[in-house]
């Protein structure tokens, strides 16, 4: 398996001998990377939240060793990348493994790549019904919205943030919009 070897080589790094940009991509990889083996090694799995004690995932288990020290995912996402970058497109670059989510990059995330790659995860799940739909008349937007609103602030800023993305349909959606009715996420396992 072509992923173990990729994790045990980010293991491997120091990400204070990299440069600001990189370090970010660095964090987002070893993110991803950790959550794609932890899928693969229980492949018949229904939902990431299956891999921890009552459904509550495997966020708070360490997973990776960076630097002498043992990591979870949320250690990563919550006590690196959210408080020391204070950009919310990381949440559309850190993926769960669930339909729900923002997509998975198909790439590395670089130093080089990473605001082109960060703009362009925001405007995909932005735009996908999983980021903002209209279901029975009303705005429904994903729990990330919800979970996290003190990264983004109130429903307005919520609302104009995704309007700065929004193309097509859902610019049409946000433009009159506001305030979100609801929040959805769908935790079933994204096996695409």
């Amino acid at each position: 398996m072509i992923l173990r070897p990729y994790l045990a080589k980010l293991e491997t790094i120091d990400p204070a001998s990299l440069g600001k940009d990189e370090q970010m991509a660095f964090w987002i990889n070893l993110y991803n990377a950790a959550t794609v083996d932890l899928i693969l090694q229980k492949p018949s799995v229904k939902s990431i939240r299956d891999l921890g004690p009552l459904t509550l995932g495997p966020w708070d288990k360490k997973i990776v060793t960076i630097a002498g020290t043992r990591l979870s995912l949320n250690n990563i996402e919550h006590g690196i990348l959210r408080p020391i970058w204070q950009d919310v497109r990381v949440h559309y670059a850190v993926n769960c493994a669930s339909i729900g989510c923002p997509n998975l990059a198909p790439r590395a995330y670089t130093g080089a790549n990473l605001e082109t790659m960060l703009e362009q995860a925001a405007a995909d799940y932005i735009n996908h019904p999983r980021g903002f739909a209209r279901i029975d008349g009303k705005l429904r937007a994903s729990s990330i919205y919800d979970w996290y609103a003190s990264d983004w602030g109130t429903q307005a800023d919520i609302l104009n943030h995704a309007r700065r993305y929004a193309r097509r349909e859902s610019a049409a959606l946000l433009a009159e919009a506001t305030r979100i009715d609801s929040f959805a996420y769908d935790w079933a396992l994204n096996a695409a």
